[in-house]
């Protein structure tokens, strides 16, 4: 069950909505809860510490919707917030999504598209809850893994398991936001730290919906793999995904006009896979090396801003799939000679 708290200071909509999701309430699908403003929301989210979604107004007595959005990001990163109001103008949009708004529905309420907009933001909250509990239990085994905690978790089978060395045959992926270093300048640290990871939320959504995972952040980039059956069109479906739900994002504000974009490397081929780090720092990284991962690193540091970068052996493998347009030659790091690249288009 879904629990959706609902923060307006008209009761109207407090009526209009249980009335609107009466099945969906009688079925415990989903549970709403309910603030007269922002302040009220607070305390109820102290309350009710499992809340997966809120719907909130802008303008609001004692706390609007806005600053509300502001105290979310400093205590809960991974509850996601659609913003419902009559405000429905550009600067108050981008204000909110630059505050970690997910989406925004304008009133009068279209509760069709609000039910649609809910599932979206519930799915989106289920995706990263996943990731964040994943993360946590790799970081876990990248820090300690020593006989004590293998033992621990399963014994010699499983530690034999997790220090294999193997070659695999997968795709790399490498994105970088362009520029983003840039902002820096007109930004607090803070604001910073919190766009990039909007931003790093965006491109991991849509990694893990074509069943790539992360393999490391590096800065402002992300270096992911895809591995199994299709595994490079599955990476070349999740990049196209990923530049235009970048490029759909707002400026960063009026006074910085940053609106992002990515450069992309795909690579594909024999990698080795393994676990690479210091056994006397107890810290390994369960990671992939080799001439295939180095090129796409490389193709990435070629590519444009918008660009996704492919070499020519990548291009064979799916031109049929893809409309892609030849770049030229290019001299990569440490390749005695040019390679041809392509850019994927669509």
């Amino acid at each position: 069950m879904a629990k959706i708290l609902v923060v307006d200071d008209e009761t109207d909509l407090e009526v209009l909505i249980k009335q609107k999701f009466r099945k969906k309430i009688r079925e415990n699908t989903y549970e709403f809860v309910f603030a007269s403003n922002g302040k009220h929301a607070l305390e109820q989210l102290a309350i009710h510490e499992d809340v997966d979604v809120i719907l909130s107004d802008i303008n609001m007595p004692e706390m609007d919707g806005l600053t509300l959005l502001t105290k979310l990001n400093e205590q809960n990163s991974l509850l996601k917030s659609v913003i419902v109001s009559a405000y429905g103008d550009m600067e108050n949009l981008r204000v909110a999504m630059n505050r970690g708004a997910f989406d925004f529905i304008t009133k009068p309420v279209n509760f069709e598209d609000l039910e649609l907009t809910m599932e979206k933001t519930l799915k989106h909250v289920v995706q990263m809850r996943e990731t964040m509990k994943a993360i946590k239990e790799n970081n876990i085994l990248r820090m300690y893994v020593d006989e004590t905690v293998l033992n621990f978790m399963g014994g010699r089978e499983f530690e034999t398991s997790l220090s294999a060395n193997e070659i695999v045959e997968a795709s790399v992926v490498f994105i970088d936001i362009c520029s983003f270093t840039s902002i820096s300048e007109n930004e607090t640290p803070d604001n910073v730290v919190k766009l990039l990871n909007n931003y790093f939320d965006v491109i991991v959504k849509e990694i893990l919906a074509q069943e790539g995972y992360i393999d490391k952040f590096i800065g402002d980039a992300i270096m992911a793999v895809f591995r199994g059956e299709y595994h490079l069109d599955r990476a070349v479906d999740a990049c196209l995904a990923v530049r235009n739900q970048i490029e759909k994002l707002p400026a960063l504000s009026d006074s910085v006009q940053f609106t992002p974009k990515v450069s992309i490397g795909i690579n594909s081929g024999e990698m080795i896979s393994g676990n690479i780090g210091s056994a006397n720092l107890k810290r390994l990284d369960y990671t992939v090396i080799g001439d295939v991962v180095n090129v796409a690193q490389r193709l990435q540091s070629a590519a444009n801003p918008g660009q996704i970068i492919i070499n020519e052996n990548s291009y064979e493998k799916i031109k049929e799939s893809f409309k892609c347009e030849k770049v030229g030659e290019v001299a990569l790091k440490h390749k005695s000679a040019p390679q041809t690249i392509y850019e994927v288009l669509a």
